[in-house]
C-alpha cells in the first residue's frame, strides 16, 4: 500500500481591508468632485449678470444705474472786462464788482469806443476759444442778453481788451441791477445759475 502525502497548504493572499478600501474610494471620490467643479466655472455656465442700458437718441447706450457727476465751472479759467454802453454812469465798475464777488477775474471796467452807439440789450462777446466761456457769463446775467463771435474792431475806448477773452457790453437793461441767475459767492469758486422766471 502506498501511503499519500499529505498536500502542501498554499499561502493564501491577504484580504484587503475594508478600511483601506474606503480610504481610496473617498480620495478617488474627492478628486473626480474638484475636476467636475473646476470644469463647471470655467464652462459656459458660469455667466456675470448683464449691466442693463438705455438707448440714447443718436444711437449708442447708456448705463442708467451709472452715477454722473457734474463738473463746476471755473470762473478762473479765463478773463472777462465790462464795457459800459449804457451811459448810466459807474454801472459798468458795479458789475464788474459783482463779477468779481463771484469768482471771476475781471479787470477794471472800461468805457465804450467813441462813437459806438448805445446799447438798450447787454451783449456778451467772445473771441476765438472762448465760446463755452461766453455762454456761461451769459447765464451769470440772467441768460437775457445777445451773445457773438468777438466785433472787429473792438468795442473799446482803447480798442483792445489786455488778456480777457469775454467783453460784455453793459446795456440799460442790466445798468445798476443785480445779476440775475448767479448764486454763490467766493474767489475762485464756480458760479452757479438759476432759471428766472419768465417776465409777467
Amino acid at each position: 500500500m502506498s501511503q499519500q502525502r499529505p498536500r502542501a497548504s498554499r499561502p493564501s493572499l491577504p484580504s484587503p481591508s475594508t478600511g483601506t478600501m474606503g480610504a481610496a474610494v473617498a480620495v478617488i471620490a474627492l478628486l473626480l468632485g474638484f475636476l467636475v467643479l473646476r470644469d463647471v466655472s470655467g464652462s459656459s455656465f458660469s455667466s456675470t449678470p448683464s449691466t442693463p442700458t438705455e438707448t440714447v437718441p443718436g444711437g449708442g447706450t447708456v448705463d442708467p444705474n451709472a452715477s454722473t457727476t457734474t463738473v463746476p465751472f471755473s470762473t478762473l479759467g479765463f478773463k472777462l472786462i465790462v464795457a459800459n454802453a449804457s451811459g448810466v454812469a459807474g454801472s459798468a465798475g458795479s458789475m464788474t464788482l459783482q463779477l468779481q464777488n463771484l469768482g471771476f477775474i475781471a479787470p477794471p471796467a472800461v468805457n465804450l469806443a467813441p462813437g459806438a452807439a448805445k446799447r438798450q440789450k447787454t451783449g456778451v462777446f467772445y473771441t476765438a476759444g472762448c465760446e463755452n466761456n461766453a455762454n456761461k457769463v451769459a447765464e451769470v446775467l440772467g441768460g437775457n442778453v445777445d451773445i457773438a463771435a468777438m466785433p472787429v474792431p473792438v468795442p473799446t475806448e482803447t480798442g483792445e481788451l489786455g488778456e480777457a477773452c469775454v467783453l460784455i457790453l453793459l446795456g440799460t437793461d442790466l445798468a445798476g441791477k443785480p445779476l440775475q441767475g448767479a448764486t454763490g459767492t467766493g474767489q475762485g469758486q464756480a458760479a452757479t445759475t438759476t432759471t428766472a422766471p419768465p417776465a409777467g
